[in-house]
């Protein structure tokens, strides 16, 4: 299968200090939550494959987030046009010339098929915020079904870096985002596979790349829904060949991934 890449990194967070510190949380400039890249096309048609073929795989959503993917889908339809795509009452028709069906009935599989980002709705149980619906179709090393309703540090098993000090951080962001003020932050990692699609169960080791040819980044942003007070966790994911990466910004980031 062809690789579905993009040409550029749009943001190597390890090249800056604020960006570099987890959780390297900034603000997001006006209008620029959701983006479309040069793989719209390729990344949308993977995700139609995904929705189609293996629905239960990349999609969850418990009764208590329900009215939160409804005001999501029409926050994301308000910004579509925007992004190029031609709304009207029954569907969509995206930058691609594909047509999607507005199905409020599924609102989160209707969003998986409108933008390339992948959603995660989290609301307030206990004293942390918990995942209770996800359209998720490119993960990376992890696995929707393992972790629908459990709380943010559930969530995070068994990621060594998530400790109490840094779930005690997020935490106070999820509390403090404020509606129309969101924040994003991004990550980096290098894969031998560029597949989009890449879960893995906890307690699978992630395999040690041998080739390391591909970076991948996920530009993670996360918004606060007016209405239901959800906190929503969007997630862009680019993969670039090393080729298209700038030489001295992957030598500093092999430096700090050995």
């Amino acid at each position: 299968m062809t690789p579905i890449l993009q040409r550029h990194l749009p943001q190597m967070p390890w090249m800056q200090p604020a960006t570099a510190r987890l959780p390297g949380i900034q603000p997001v400039a006006p209008g620029d939550w959701l983006r479309r890249d040069e793989a719209f096309a390729g990344q949308m048609a993977e995700r139609d494959r995904l929705i189609r073929d293996c629905p239960d795989a990349v999609h969850a959503l418990l009764p208590a987030a329900a009215a939160a993917a409804q005001e999501l889908l029409d926050l994301v339809l308000a910004d579509l046009p925007a992004l190029g795509h031609r709304v009207s009452a029954a569907n969509v028709l995206r930058p691609d010339g594909i047509t999607v069906p507005l199905n409020r009935a599924a609102p989160l599989l209707t969003l998986g098929r409108l933008v390339q980002e992948d959603f995660c709705i989290h609301l307030p149980q206990g004293n942390e915020h918990a995942l209770m619906g996800a359209i998720l179709c490119f993960p990376a090393s992890w696995t929707l079904a393992e972790k629908i309703g459990r709380p943010l540090t559930g969530i995070h098993t068994p990621v060594a870096a998530y400790d109490t000090s840094l779930a005690a951080r997020v935490q106070r962001l999820f509390d403090a985002i404020r509606p129309g003020q969101p924040l994003w932050r991004a990550n980096a990692l290098l894969y031998e596979d560029p597949a989009l699609h890449q879960p893995r169960h906890e307690g699978e080791s992630r395999p040690k790349p041998q080739a390391r040819n591909y970076l991948r980044s996920e530009r993670q942003c996360l918004v606060r829904l007016a209405k239901t007070g959800a906190v929503v966790f969007s997630i862009h994911t680019t993969v670039v060949h090393v080729d298209d990466v700038d030489p001295a910004a992957l030598d500093a980031f092999r430096a700090l991934h050995p």
